[in-house]
């Protein structure tokens, strides 16, 4: 065992805690009070980034709820360091944007194509002028939804009295400089993003964590209660539907948010009668594609808030990079021909995510082998058969064909959807399927 295998359960453990959260969360708050200073709320806003265009619809009812100064940034797309598939991103936000409009009654419609690079730039020296004039909250939603209501791209759009005048270009130009440079320094990459007392929150998928947070300070205002977009409850009790269709799972051994749903989605299918079938492929870095730092921490820190909202352990890491997962791997086959993949996938995530196994060692492997009902005889053979690196390639051209190229990503159906906050899609569709729609009640929230 080496000594970064022996040291990182510890150090992470420790980096991830949430009384670490808790007592960061608390020293911002005593900084903030000893300052004098407002409840400052940062937003970084991409003109042509869908999840943008639906954040800022509800601005002003995020002002409304809170006693905070909202401070906009206009930002570009993220580095191509940063979107690596970078197409697949942009045809899946528009689709996914659509999803979330329709689950949230927003407006948002996926046209099919991005705007035009015109409309892009005339819209984004407006909102720079308005975030100078301290009108972004009132014109953003209107004139980024704008964009895609456009019925082609580079139509002129109809100008309303009340619209700002658009900055010129060097201040246009110096303005989105500076926000990326003060997103990159403050350690992001993307739009939609919303930063408050270090922490950031994207999209609409994390302002409960915010809206919490805020709540727990004594920042909301009178009245105010619940949350704008509270995170779903997962079905609870049995739901056995017949021929209940399938749910490919495409998942990752190296994969933070793939560990923190993999339980979800087999409860799922337990209780629904739905096959979950395991996708597994090799993770983004061992096929070649880069993952900056920025990134990485941010995966880790949302991981560790995602899983202690859901109640999943999390946080005593030991990196399964390289060597590890491809053992691991080499194991599922082996698994499932003895039905017993769900419960060996599970084993595996759980001791590298959250007890800081060396799946890397013969020990450590064979611990998660062997509570998984696996023999280690017959799982050290296994470890010799290449036949899973085949199946692996195959699930990650099926993958990308369904528009996908990261995990967890779930299917069901005509139902494609990627990350572990969008099983409530998956859900409604399983459900769907014989008909019901009726939802668990509300899950409690713990920001």
């Amino acid at each position: 065992m080496s000594i970064k295998s022996l040291l990182m359960p510890a150090i992470t453990a420790r980096m991830f805690a949430r009384e670490r959260l808790l007592a960061q969360r608390a020293a911002a708050e005593r900084r903030r009070r000893a300052q004098g200073a407002p409840h400052l709320l940062r937003y970084f806003h991409q003109v042509d980034d869908p999840y943008s265009a639906l954040v800022a619809q509800r601005l002003p009812q995020l002002l409304e709820r809170y006693d905070v100064e909202l401070q906009p940034h206009l930002v570009g797309p993220p580095a191509d360091h940063a979107a690596p598939a970078r197409d697949q991103l942009v045809a899946y936000s528009r689709r996914d944007a659509a999803l979330l409009a329709r689950h949230w009654k927003l407006d948002f419609v996926d046209t099919g194509r991005q705007p035009a690079d015109a409309d892009i730039e005339r819209v984004r020296r407006q909102l720079v002028a308005a975030a100078a004039d301290g009108r972004f909250a009132d014109v953003a939603g209107r004139l980024t939804r704008g964009l895609w209501q456009a019925p082609q791209a580079g139509a002129p759009a109809h100008a309303a009295c009340d619209e700002p005048a658009p900055a010129d270009a060097a201040t246009t130009q110096a303005h989105v400089a500076a926000a990326e440079q003060l997103r990159q320094t403050l350690g992001h990459y993307l739009g939609a993003m919303l930063f408050y007392a270090g922490e950031w929150y994207w999209g609409l998928d994390r302002l409960h964590h915010l809206e919490q947070r805020l709540q727990d300070l004594g920042a909301h205002r009178p009245g105010t209660s619940g949350l704008m977009f509270p995170p779903e409850p997962d079905l609870d009790t049995p739901a056995t539907i017949p021929d209940a269709p399938g749910i490919d799972f495409f998942l990752s051994l190296r994969s933070p948010y793939t560990a923190i749903v993999a339980q979800r989605v087999f409860r799922l299918g337990e209780h629904t009668g739905a096959p979950v079938r395991l996708r597994y492929v090799l993770p983004m870095v061992m096929r070649g594609l880069p993952v900056p730092r920025e990134k990485r921490l941010y995966i880790m820190h949302d991981a560790a808030r995602e899983a202690h909202l859901r109640g999943v352990p999390f946080g005593r890491i030991n990196d399964p990079l390289g060597r590890p997962t491809e053992r691991g791997m080499a194991l599922i086959p082996l698994a499932e021909r003895m039905g017993q993949g769900q419960a060996y996938v599970g084993s595996f995530l759980r001791g590298v995510w959250s007890e800081g196994i060396d799946a890397g060692s013969d020990r450590g492997l064979r611990r998660i082998a062997e509570r998984a009902g696996l023999a280690w005889s017959d799982a050290r053979d296994a470890l010799h058969d290449e036949t899973w690196r085949a199946l692996a390639e195959a699930n990650r051209t099926e993958m990308f064909a369904l528009g996908l190229w990261g995990v967890p990503s779930l299917r069901v159906g005509d139902t494609a959807v990627w990350g572990q906050d969008r099983l409530w899609a998956v859900q409604q569709a399983v459900l769907a399927t014989r008909g019901a729609r009726d939802t668990p009640a509300a899950m409690p929230v713990h920001a």
